[in-house]
Order: C-alpha cells, then sequence, then structure tokens
C-alpha cells in the first residue's frame, strides 16, 4: 500500500514538486511506483493560458477548485471548468486551458509520467523511453 501526505510532499518531498511558467505540481505517483498512471494535484495561476498536447501520453482532469475554460483545438469547442467537471484527452488532444480563477486540478497520466519531464516546444512531454 501506498500512502502519501500531500502536505508532507510539499514540505519534504521537492523532487515531487513541479512547476513550470504559471503552474505547479504534486507529484503524488510516478511511474517507479508501478501503478501504471502518474497522480499528480497541479494549480494553474490565475489569468494565465496554457496550450499542451500530450502525443505519447493520456490524461485525465478533474477540477477540484476555480474556474476556466479548456478549447479543443481541433474542433474549436470550448468547454467551461469548473469543480465537479472532469475531461479526458482521449485522443491526445491539443488544448488550451485558460485559468480564470486559480485552478486545482486532480490530473492522472498513462503512462505514468517520471516527475522530470519538462513541456516540450510542441506543449508534449517525450515518451518514457527517451526520458532514461
Amino acid at each position: 500500500m501506498i500512502v502519501r501526505d500531500f502536505n508532507k510532499i510539499v514540505k519534504e518531498e521537492r523532487d515531487r514538486v513541479t512547476s513550470d511558467a504559471q503552474w505547479s505540481s504534486v507529484r503524488m505517483l510516478l511511474a517507479d511506483d508501478g501503478m501504471g498512471f502518474s497522480f499528480h494535484i497541479t494549480f494553474l495561476e490565475p489569468g494565465s493560458e496554457h496550450t499542451f498536447e500530450y502525443k505519447n501520453h493520456f490524461e485525465s482532469v478533474y477540477c477540484m477548485q476555480g474556474k476556466g475554460s479548456i478549447t479543443d483545438l481541433k474542433t474549436g469547442e470550448t468547454h467551461n471548468i469548473e469543480p465537479g467537471v472532469m475531461y479526458a484527452l482521449n485522443e491526445h488532444d491539443r488544448h488550451t486551458l485558460r485559468a480564470e480563477e486559480e485552478l486545482v486540478m486532480a490530473c492522472c497520466f498513462n503512462p505514468p509520467v517520471t516527475g522530470k519531464e519538462v513541456h516540450r516546444e510542441d506543449g508534449s512531454y517525450a515518451p518514457a523511453d527517451e526520458m532514461a
């Protein structure tokens, strides 16, 4: 059984806390935990806008706090994001996520991330075999 305390990770395990331009993520589960997915709590700053395309990962996201929107860049369709809303990028969808208020999101990635990833110029993470 794996039991982790979010507050303890934030204070003591900085290698599990990742940040980039206008967002940060606390990595609760990573690839080396052997679960087949990774689990993160991610914070997006109010007024921020992020374009991602996870070509090598599937992601599902559940909004716990805040208000924003997500736009599918293939279709142009925009959806409101607020507490209780989940979205899943089941087709490696290129998308833009906007935070009107601070967004607090619970995120799962498959395959799991290692915690060392950085977003590439196209908004994706490298495949796991390129992370070694």
